[in-house]
């Protein structure tokens, strides 16, 4: 049987013909060879390069290699965070004319890492409860797919730092298999192998000495399950809310920030029976919020501040007609961005007169008056407005905050 390569790319196929086929991964020479730290894997796994990429090539028999290529090819095409698949190689035979087993070529992800070698330093346990959160996320997004991983665990999952943010990526996908829609059963089964799984690294972890010693690895394997079913719920359950109702929609917004994850995208439907929303999970890291506010808007704010204005941009975008993720006619997030400053956060800001401000910068005020039109709302069971919670606040709110800050006479 000749060599062949199937690839994505019309121009793989001649840049890995350079590559030396003909012997077993394992002794591919140093010439080849990309230094890059790997993850423990049932196959071998070499980093090699195909032109100005750095590939993964993993060697394994050629059906489960073919497989798992058309799963990577599925779930890119949906959107999931996985491995980029570039080619499969069969028909490898060594320079006897000895049959050697297929490869399955990957792009390596840049910037990514093996949870191994994040845990070369004593990783600190909150950074850890970041990764399980990006993990979760993950899962989820895998299970909304109609994904059954099969073999969800650190081992098989590469972590990035993106703008703050840690993002889980799926590397192996040979044990998965795609649904039209998943049942309760397969979920669980899936995520109590998740369970055993990370809780089997992390003691393996601990034998070695590579682990905190507050970290308890039995506990990280369940704190998954809990937050992927504390997101589950919140992504999954109906979110139908009738017009004038947007407070309902900050409503699960702050339910998400409780859980510990952050809205990377929120898209609205109208309908003549509501409005439909759907969310997009997000785990960030200190910091990020600022970053991100003053990329969009040049506001340069506090942290907690830019949360809770990138929260209700991110509301204010999804009601506009012309914005549309990931559409190229439809407006980008920059330019509703500086509309949203030049439409929304400036006129609010000025109606609140200069002598009742006192110390407040203009992304405190707007932040006090985002959480009084939560509060007002609320208490009334629907969206108030923005002008009505201004009115309110001057007349109500800010008389008193100006007395409690007035010296008292002794």
């Amino acid at each position: 049987m000749a060599l062949q390569i199937n690839a994505t790319n019309p121009e793989h196929p001649a840049l890995l013909l350079e590559l030396p086929w003909h012997l077993p991964l394992e002794d591919w020479p140093e010439e080849y060879l990309v230094p890059l730290p790997r993850g423990i894997s049932r196959h071998v796994v070499r980093y090699s390069r195909a032109g100005d990429e750095v590939i993964a090539v993993k060697e394994l028999a050629e059906r489960p290699a073919l497989r798992e290529y058309e799963l990577l090819r599925d779930l890119d095409r949906i959107g999931i965070p996985a491995v980029d698949p570039l080619a499969v190689v069969t028909g490898r035979t060594d320079d006897s004319g000895a049959p050697l087993e297929s490869v399955l070529v990957t792009r390596h992800l840049g910037g990514s890492m093996p949870y191994r070698s994040m845990f070369e330093t004593t990783m600190r346990p909150a950074t850890m409860h970041r990764l399980m959160d990006a993990l979760a996320v993950l899962l989820v997004r895998l299970h909304l797919a109609g994904f059954a991983w099969g073999d969800c665990s650190l081992s098989n999952t590469l972590f990035r730092r993106d703008a703050g943010a840690f993002a889980a990526y799926l590397v192996d996908a040979e044990t998965g298999d795609l649904h039209p829609q998943l049942s309760s059963g397969q979920r669980d089964y899936d995520l109590d192998l998740a369970r055993v799984n990370i809780s089997g690294e992390l003691l393996d972890l601990e034998a070695s000495g590579a682990l905190h010693p507050s970290v308890d690895p039995i506990e990280f394997g369940m704190e998954i399950c809990a937050r992927y079913r504390g997101l589950w719920d919140e992504l999954t359950r109906a979110s139908v809310y009738p017009a004038g109702k947007y407070h309902y929609i900050e409503r699960r917004i702050r339910r998400l920030n409780d859980l510990g994850f952050d809205v990377a995208e929120m898209q609205i439907e109208h309908a003549s029976h509501g409005d439909t929303v759907s969310f997009v999970p997000k785990v960030v890291d200190a910091g990020h919020h600022q970053r991100q506010l003053l990329r969009l808007t040049g506001l340069d704010t506090e942290e907690n501040q830019a949360r809770r204005l990138l929260n209700d941009l991110e509301s204010w975008m999804a009601t506009q007609d012309d914005y549309a993720p990931g559409d190229p006619l439809g407006a980008r997030p920059e330019v509703l961005a500086h509309r949203w400053v030049r439409e929304v956060f400036r006129p609010t800001v000025r109606a609140v007169p200069l002598e009742l401000r006192g110390a407040m910068d203009p992304a405190e005020i707007y932040h006090q008056l985002l959480e009084h039109r939560w509060y007002m709302s609320e208490r009334a069971q629907h969206d108030i407005g923005i002008e009505t919670a201004v009115e309110d606040y001057i007349e109500n709110i800010l008389p008193r905050a100006s007395k409690t800050l007035q010296p008292t006479a002794e």
